[in-house]
């Protein structure tokens, strides 16, 4: 026989405190009875942290701007189910109105969850009101809201977030990683596995990152710092500015300008709306650069290259080595006895330096 925990809602005044910093109602559970959550609210705010000793909380906060204590009471009772329990292993916290037609303007509440739970669960998590904020988890997590930012902190496992309407930020998470947003900036720090992050209003911020990283942005700028592995980053509506990438890297822009600096490993970048400065530390395999604006290429010295540069105008700085031919408008050859594909093409001036 399954085990049911539960506490019926009270609308009562002792229960009610009817202040949007302190709960309306706590409910307390066995932290051990809980293996997933399932978080539905329409209105409000959800936030799990998997730090719980031996008892799981829920508290449950209800307010609505201007409204006195009286009102909110008597707008919860009469239009909204509030259900919290403890069954077959499934943490449960719904709020939802009695009606399928409920008037947000005359009797909209803002009903907010923040749970803690053990940090094994798994978490199915549901708002069209607010922000979703999860830490320190180890499971699947799913989450979306359509109107609040994403924030996830020290979580691992499968991990997908979907916003409409906000920012995300992860930081210190592991494993799968899929986030995206239609409406907000993305920044991930300390991050490492597969990651997915996409948006289609904002920049991105990546830093110290490591593993298979698939980022895009169709409306803002890339900043990347100190990244490495398998990266695939894209904007159409900005500039991408990096610094400390180490691995397989290929990055693009229709609407700005590319400054990688400190590069390690391969590079493929393009751009149609500017220049292209790329600095590199060390080539694996090859550096590809092609866009309609200058390109500015810096390599290591006396290593083997297999050059390839069409431009309106060549010019390079302590070429040595080379055997091949060098025109204004091209160069193609090798130095030493050749190694890395350098492949430069652009309708424009190409300055190619070794140092």
């Amino acid at each position: 026989m399954k085990k049911v925990f539960f506490i019926s809602v009270l609308f009562c005044a002792n229960l009610f405190i009817g202040c949007a910093n302190e709960p309306f109602v706590t409910h307390a559970f066995p932290a051990s009875s809980i293996k997933t959550i399932e978080v539905v609210t329409s209105g409000g705010y959800i936030t799990v942290n998997g730090d719980a000793g031996s008892e799981a909380v829920v508290e449950v906060y209800v307010s609505r701007d201007k409204w006195s204590f009286e009102k909110i009471q008597e707008v919860l009772e009469e239009n909204y189910t509030l259900d919290v329990k403890v069954e077959g292993g499934k943490l449960y916290a719904v709020a939802k109105s009695k009606t399928m037609n409920l008037n947000w303007n005359r009797l909209g509440l803002n009903i907010s969850f923040k749970i803690t739970v053990p940090r094994q669960v798994n978490s199915n998590l549901r708002t069209s009101g607010g922000s979703i904020q999860i830490s320190n988890l180890s499971g699947s997590q799913d989450f979306t809201t359509s109107g609040g930012s994403l924030i996830v902190d020290n979580v691992s496992g499968n991990i997908v977030g979907r916003t409409s309407g906000g920012g995300i930020t992860v930081t210190n998470t592991n494993d799968n990683i899929d986030l995206k947003t239609s409406g907000g900036s993305i920044t991930a720090k300390d991050c490492s596995g597969k990651m997915n992050l996409k948006t289609s209003g904002g920049s991105l911020h990546l830093s110290n990152l490591n593993g298979n990283i698939d980022a895009s942005t169709s409306g803002g700028s890339l900043h990347l710092n100190n990244l490495s592995g398998n990266i695939k980053t894209k904007t159409s509506g900005g500039s991408v500015t990096a610094k400390n990438v180490q691995g397989v890297f290929h990055t693009g822009t229709s609407g700005g300008s590319v400054n990688l600096d400190d590069i390690s490993g391969s590079v493929d970048a393009r751009t149609s709306g500017g220049s292209i400065n790329v600095n590199m530390e060390s080539v694996s395999e090859y550096v590809k650069l092609s866009n309609s604006g200058n390109i500015s290429l810096t390599l290591p010295a006396d290593k083997g290259y297999n050059l390839k540069v069409k431009g309106s105008k060549v010019e390079t700085s302590n070429l040595r080595d080379f055997r091949g031919n060098m025109e204004s408008k091209s160069l193609e050859g090798t130095t030493s006895n050749g190694g890395a594909e350098i492949d430069i093409r652009t309708s424009q001036r190409v300055s190619l330096t070794f140092k």
